[in-house]
């Protein structure tokens, strides 16, 4: 038999014609990170392109995303005032609260998803309320997770996206919105999130580094993956409407195998601040192209078997896809 794969890769033409995997923009995700305030873009330094935006100064980021076709954002909160419990996050008038409002008012067409943790609202920067031994109080948290996921359904969120790691999580919050009628917001859980080191950035943008200690204790092992399909499977049956994957592109295989698992699920990945920097800096270097391995570390993300990507290289890929 005469069998030449080659012959499917002469040319441009026939290349596409047989590609597998495809990348669309609705498949992205663009984080925003709202800084409580009056005309404030404060740029942030390890993640070139990307700046704090106070409410006011959305209109241009939310115009340019939209004439780029992305058509959904994740929202990250960083208040002016911090306390133990996060307690600013749970008033209805909260800043990612007027956030939504505002961006559901004057740009209806984009999904609005709204992270739902506490490591940016409290003074000690960890994920939830402490004990008196300074540990997360799990269940303590979760009831507060509740309140402030509540508070950004109320506001008009379309998707609300638990990160915090807590047990049970999920489940309070989907008895919290169908309690107070907001069965048709969705929940998009960080199901299986890592204690990684490449959420440096993250923590810089959102001001949310903890004070002291370190998240292993509620983010999970990265040498372990079939600990991922216990959280995932928890996190659907609490009523997850969406599981998601963080980091992404130094953890293909646990997508891979999430997807395997729950095929009937959507699937979402982050693409972290930290994996984002490491391009851009080898970027700057000169040591790679920046265009071809951010849509080839964003391809092998989707091919891996996410259906959303969330990434702060959107814009990019937005203008890559259309030339």
């Amino acid at each position: 038999m005469n069998i030449r794969p080659r012959r499917l890769r002469t040319t441009p033409q026939i290349r596409e014609m047989v590609k597998e995997t495809t990348l669309a923009l609705s498949n992205l995700i663009h984080p925003i990170f709202i800084i409580e305030g009056n005309n404030i873009k404060n740029p942030i330094s390890s993640m070139p392109g990307h700046y704090q935006l106070s409410i006011d100064q959305l209109d241009k980021e939310l115009i340019e995303i939209s004439k780029l076709g992305i058509k959904a954002v994740m929202l990250f909160g960083i208040p002016k005032a911090k306390d133990a419990t996060g307690s600013g996050s749970l008033k209805n008038d909260n800043l990612v609260a007027q956030a939504v409002k505002y961006i559901k008012s004057n740009f209806p067409d984009i999904v609005v998803c709204a992270d739902v943790c506490f490591c940016e609202y409290t003074d000690h920067g960890h994920c939830g309320k402490l004990d008196h031994n300074n540990d997360v109080d799990n269940d303590g948290t979760i009831k507060l997770l509740a309140k402030q996921a509540l508070t950004f359904a109320k506001a008009g969120a379309d998707i609300v996206a638990p990160s915090a790691n807590m047990d049970g999580m999920v489940g309070a919050i989907r008895e919290s919105l169908e309690q107070e009628g907001f069965a048709k917001t969705a929940i998009m859980s960080y199901s299986i999130k890592y204690a990684s080191c490449m959420y440096g950035p993250f923590r810089d943008a959102a001001q949310g580094a903890p004070q002291f200690g370190d998240r292993k204790t509620y983010q999970m092992d990265p040498a372990n993956s079939r600990e991922a399909i216990k959280e995932a499977e928890l996190d659907i049956a609490e009523g997850a409407d969406f599981l998601m994957v963080k980091p992404a592109h130094t953890f293909l295989d646990v997508i891979y195998k999430t997807k395997e698992h729950f095929p009937e699920i959507p699937l979402a990945a982050y693409h972290t601040s930290g994996e984002f920097a490491m391009i851009k800096a080898a970027s700057e270097k000169g040591w790679i192209d920046e265009e071809k391995a951010v849509m080839e570390v964003t391809t092998s993300i989707k091919r891996a078997g996410a259906d959303l990507i969330i990434s702060y290289f959107c814009k990019q890929i937005a203008q890559y896809l259309a030339k």
